[in-house]
């Protein structure tokens, strides 16, 4: 049995390393002076470039499936930021690949002409965030009701309480 660290790169550097190689227009730096909060060691790349990035991570790395797509609102830095978590079905693990949006034109391309297994992720990001997923065909509320204003899961969503809960009761 060999006590020899493994070497090997991470998934997220090997992807880092091959996407500034073949697609490094995809590639968003960071600048130095970011707060803590934001600072983040996973590949971000433009939202635009999404359908470029994605199927390179399919074709190339082997990452076939689409996990999830989690939002998180940075309200005080003005951004969304959206991690695409995907799996190697054979056995590659995880890789994650990032996306942030300015809060005020929240606009990503949507993945369903690439994996038809986003449409319920886009559509839980939309209802809960508002983040916009350009050229979905049924981007719509997918837990809230079609008449509830706003989006409760944004950090400045007003909190008193549910105003439609218990109205005629």
């Amino acid at each position: 049995m060999s006590t020899t660290p493994d070497t090997s790169p991470s998934p997220r550097d090997l992807l880092r390393e091959q996407l500034a190689t073949v697609l490094p227009h995809t590639l968003v730096t960071l600048p130095d002076d970011l707060p803590e909060l934001i600072r983040t060691a996973d590949v971000i790349v433009h939202a635009d470039a999404l359908p470029e990035v994605v199927p390179f991570v399919i074709d190339q790395l082997g990452y076939g499936l689409l996990s999830d797509i989690a939002a998180v609102d940075y309200v005080e830095h003005g951004l969304f930021e959206l991690v695409y978590r995907f799996y190697s079905i054979g056995g590659g693990g995880d890789l994650v690949i990032k996306v942030r949006v300015p809060r005020e034109q929240p606009d990503v391309p949507s993945l369903l002409p690439i994996l038809p297994g986003a449409r319920l992720h886009e559509r839980e990001a939309y209802d809960l965030f508002g983040i916009r997923f350009i050229g979905h065909p049924d981007l719509r509320r997918i837990y809230m009701w079609d008449e509830f204003e706003g989006f409760p899961m944004r950090k400045d969503f007003p909190k008193q309480g549910d105003n439609y809960i218990g109205e005629g009761a």
